[in-house]
């Protein structure tokens, strides 16, 4: 089985789209309306989500910078196997540090899988009057160490395929703007020689 065989399976090919913020800037939300609408059109996706993955795949790190590292490898290797699989991955991730996303952008690359990188980008004034579960406020009270954008760094992408900016942009704009570069994507699978005519979205 080749990837131009799943392709022609589910009718686009897989590829990651990472989702990178400050927690509270919205990545969830726009990860999981993102997925509704590409179900709607009929492609297949997946969010992989940080919180989530730290509850199992990810259980055993921490949020040292090398944890953090460690954390965004393995997501990223997962991601990859998922579009290999012909998934649309959608990671909605912090991952604070350029050179790791630069690290899963150059993994895709070296295996020849589509990939975005997508700046959520919100200030941090904003992310902190959400805080829905009062994790900017315990990381100012001390109680919270090596949180990003209190005492941790954000590294904010340089050369982004998006940025949203959420105060300027509404809700509808974003997620247009989202599945525009996604169905792109979807058709951006390096064909063999010896592949037949694929099917498009």
């Amino acid at each position: 089985m080749t990837r131009e065989h799943r392709a022609e399976l589910l009718r686009h090919c897989g590829f990651v789209f990472w989702l990178t913020g400050l927690s509270g800037s919205g990545k969830s939300t726009y990860a999981v309306q993102m997925q509704k609408r590409l179900h709607l059109c009929g492609m297949a996706a997946f969010i992989l989500d940080g919180d989530n993955l730290r509850h199992g795949l990810c259980s055993n790190l921490g949020f040292t910078p090398e944890d953090r590292s460690e954390n965004i490898r393995r997501v990223g290797e997962v991601a990859i196997l998922m579009a290999e699989a012909g998934l649309i991955v959608i990671c909605s991730l912090i991952s604070p540090y350029r050179a790791d996303r630069d690290r899963v952008r150059a993994s895709c690359r070296r295996d020849e899988i589509p990939f975005a990188e997508v700046f959520i980008n919100t200030p941090l004034a904003v992310c902190e009057e959400r805080d829905p579960r009062g994790l900017y406020k315990r990381a100012r009270a001390g109680e919270i160490k090596d949180f990003t954008g209190v005492n941790a760094p954000y590294e904010a992408p340089e050369a982004p395929e998006l940025e949203i900016r959420t105060w300027e942009s509404s809700m509808d704009a974003s997620l247009a703007a989202l599945m525009d570069l996604a169905t792109g994507l979807a058709r951006e699978y390096p064909r063999q020689p010896d592949a037949g005519p694929g099917s498009g979205i």
